[in-house]
């Protein structure tokens, strides 16, 4: 019995104990208290009304405002190199010289044949043809004097022979004479009348035509003997030689690079969607690694027309003044300048969310009434650090910049001041405190007597 009774009694307290650790976990065991709502530390920053320039960003390639890769137009051996790798060169400088006394040869030879076709176009001019047409002249007035005789002469037998003083046979006699006269004249005067009309023409053209021939082979030979001095085709500095002298040169292939690096642009793929904000003139930077300080630049070319293999649109950026660090062939960051917008209401970007449910863009205030208010915004122009706000909020609305992000609306909050600013609070403090401490030390005038 004794034994039932300390189990039951064990039972009851610990149902007791039991109860108790509910009853305070629920109720403290005691009368409920109130819970205060959480404050939550924020950093804050006025929107303020200034000027905002839509950016940007994109890779890019340096390249030479101006490159030409020199290859020869003949296969020959490099007699001499008359530059090396980082000269400065002038357009039409002799850059190298090939091998060439064989095209020397010809070209000397056809000097030759174009000036015996010379020779041979003045002497048709001005002797042959000439000569020519004064001997068809001189024949056909012969030939023509010949006939008018035996005529003449048919004309007296046949009246003689009318009068019976002379046989038939002298009248044919002459009748055949005059017929052979006839014959010569016609000949004669139709090979004077050819060579007027079409003689001396064609032999004029075919002299021509022997000269021009002459003459094109010696040009042929003369560019052939010209290719084999390699020269320089814009003013710049040789970049690239890998040959050198005794190496053949092969037709076709480079044996000379010439940049000029009086002016470089960096080429950059920019998506159409952001391409569309950007124009020629439009300023631009260029973040050059190991370089503090970016370069001042301008865009100077907007493709109008979009690359069919990267679906983007290639933009050309020129910097304003060029910088020895930047060289062609690197890569580069350039920051583009699109759209400018002046005295717009602007917050920092990170300040702008995005409203999950929505999708609309929001920011959230620090009211006067110590609790955070959600305000839908519209963006307008945004880069990298701030963005515009269209409508939503008004110049000098308190933005929380810090603190902000996934912070409920109406939740209590707390400003503080940014570190920036603490750090210059203390300053002041302290400067304050050393003022004072040095006042203190200063005597009084009458400590001084």
């Amino acid at each position: 019995m004794r034994t039932e009774s300390l189990r039951d009694g064990l039972r009851s307290f610990l149902f007791c104990t039991a109860t108790c650790v509910i009853a305070h976990a629920t109720t403290g065991c005691g009368s409920p208290e109130k819970v205060e709502d959480p404050v939550v530390s924020v950093q804050t920053t006025p929107a303020e009304r200034t000027t905002i320039s839509e950016t940007v960003s994109a890779e890019a390639v340096v390249y030479a405002i101006e490159q030409a890769v020199i290859s020869p137009k003949i296969t020959a051996p490099i007699t001499e190199f008359k530059v090396q790798r980082g000269s400065h060169v002038k357009k039409g400088q002799v850059l190298a010289i090939l091998e060439n006394r064989d095209l020397a040869g010809q070209a000397e030879a056809s000097k030759g044949n174009f000036e015996q076709a010379d020779a041979g176009y003045v002497t048709s001019v001005d002797s042959t043809i000439p000569q020519q047409v004064q001997k068809a002249e001189l024949d056909a007035a012969a030939a023509k004097a010949a006939f008018d005789a035996q005529q003449r002469a048919y004309d007296s037998r046949k009246e003689l022979f009318q009068q019976g003083a002379i046989p038939q046979r002298e009248l044919d006699n002459a009748a055949v004479a005059l017929a052979q006269a006839r014959t010569v004249n016609e000949v004669a005067q139709k090979q004077l009348a050819d060579l007027q009309r079409l003689g001396k023409t064609q032999a004029l053209k075919s002299a021509h035509g022997s000269r021009l021939s002459a003459e094109g082979q010696m040009r042929t030979a003369e560019a052939q003997l010209s290719y084999s001095e390699i020269r320089s085709p814009i003013d710049g500095v040789v970049t690239d030689r890998p040959l050198y002298a005794g190496d053949l040169a092969t037709a076709n292939q480079p044996i000379l690079t010439v940049m000029n690096l009086s002016r470089l642009i960096a080429k950059s793929h920019v998506p159409q969607s952001e391409a569309a904000k950007l124009k020629p003139g439009n300023s631009a930077e260029l973040k050059v690694s190991g370089l503090d300080e970016p370069i001042k630049a301008r865009i100077t070319l907007v493709s109008p027309a979009l690359d069919p293999g990267s679906t983007t649109i290639e933009v050309w950026v020129e910097a304003a003044k060029p910088n020895p660090a930047v060289k062609p062939g690197m890569t580069v960051e350039v920051l583009l300048t699109g759209k400018t917008v002046k005295d717009a209401i602007v917050v920092p970007a990170d300040a702008v969310f995005k409203n999950a449910e929505g999708g609309t863009d929001y920011v959230v205030l620090a009211g006067s009434d110590q609790k955070a208010h959600w305000k839908t915004v519209q963006i307008g122009v945004r880069n990298g650090e701030d963005a515009q706000i269209v409508s939503g909020i008004n110049a000098g609305d308190p933005i929380i910049t810090s603190g902000g992000y996934a912070l409920p609306d109406n939740t209590k909050v707390k400003v503080e001041a940014a570190p920036a600013e603490k750090e210059a609070g203390a300053k002041a403090d302290k400067s304050d405190k050393d003022d004072k401490a040095s006042d203190k030390k200063k005597p009084d005038d009458k400590d001084k007597e």
